[in-house]
């Protein structure tokens, strides 16, 4: 798929996040289909330089795309982004970009196995070559595992519903098409109410998988302190989340980070002198951003997105 299918979310303002000067070395830990990349390429003179990182092989296709002396690729996932840099023999960086997520090209394409819109094999991973597909998972988890699963990754009400519901149809033959799990969970939920009517029954199910599949909150929780220490004093993090899980996890790195002892209430009570306190290494930039309307109307999947920034102080982690 071309690479302006998708609509990069929040550009101008991760870009300005990330206070990017003509000779910066950024890394995108998210490269997609590249919408940020370009936009980095862009800002940056000819003595800047861009590392790009993204586990998805059509991403790397994407990637092979950019004839550019300042750019880099490598296909890893996020949380190794300090082994690439060192293989790079890159010690420290300027700006560090995560997107959080999925993307419209991964969406969109049926064989993906992400969306319950079309039907297509049951897989979600992001990186086809390593870890289980959601289809064998749904075949050997105990309904337990699902069911937490569902709960904890979709916010999912009915997990213990759904679950049961997916126990009891795999007993009859396997589930490996996203319309059949689509159609298992709409007959589990029947005519149960939900406060989003505009949403379908399949929605959180599907989330859950895929989060769960490709380790995504694991990898996000990993990755924020390796990116917080490849930054040099003065580096920029910008973080683009979808959902309150991703956003829960940034939030509370990015106020650890920037308060004394992780910001452990229980210090509040503590006499201790503000000259005892131990430096901080990260210092939190303004406050959280959503797209603004026109994004939004533009480009319905922005509406739920939050960017967090953070800059490196010259303390240590």
């Amino acid at each position: 798929m071309a690479h302006d299918e998708h609509v990069p979310v929040l550009v101008h303002e991760a870009l300005a996040g990330l206070a990017l000067r003509a000779d910066s070395v950024v890394v995108d830990g998210t490269f997609g289909r590249g919408g940020h990349s370009r936009a980095i390429l862009r800002a940056l003179g000819p003595a800047g330089r861009l590392v790009a990182l993204d586990r998805d092989p059509a991403a790397e296709e994407v990637a092979r795309g950019i004839d550019d002396a300042r750019f880099t690729f490598r296909r890893a996932w996020f949380s190794e982004l300090p082994d690439v840099l060192a293989a790079l023999d890159i010690d420290a960086v300027d700006g560090v970009l995560l997107d959080l997520g999925i993307s419209s090209p991964q969406i969109d394409d049926p064989q993906r196995g992400f969306s319950f819109r079309a039907d297509g094999p049951l897989d979600m991973r992001m990186d086809p070559s390593r870890g289980e597909s959601a289809a064998d998972f749904i075949a050997r988890a105990t309904k337990r595992e699902l069911t937490e699963v569902l709960r904890d990754y979709g916010e999912e009400r009915f997990a213990a519903s759904i679950a049961g519901a997916i126990v009891a149809r795999r007993g009859e033959a396997p589930i490996l098409r996203t319309t059949d799990l689509a159609r298992i969970v709409a007959k589990a939920l029947g005519a149960r109410s939900r406060s989003d009517w505009s949403q379908d029954p399949a929605t959180r199910t599907f989330q859950a998988l895929r989060i769960y599949v490709n380790r995504e909150l694991e990898e996000l929780a990993m990755t924020l302190p390796r990116a917080l220490s490849v930054l040099r004093t003065g580096g920029r993090l910008a973080v683009i989340s979808f959902h309150s899980l991703e956003d829960r996890i940034v939030k509370r790195f990015f106020a650890a980070a920037s308060k004394p002892y992780g910001g452990d209430p229980r210090l509040a009570r503590m006499p201790l002198r503000a000259q005892d306190l131990p430096d901080v290494p990260l210092a939190i930039v303004g406050r959280a951003q959503k797209p603004p309307a026109a994004e939004i109307a533009a480009n319905p999947r922005a509406r739920s997105a939050v960017l967090r920034v953070g800059e490196r102080t010259r303390h240590p982690t």
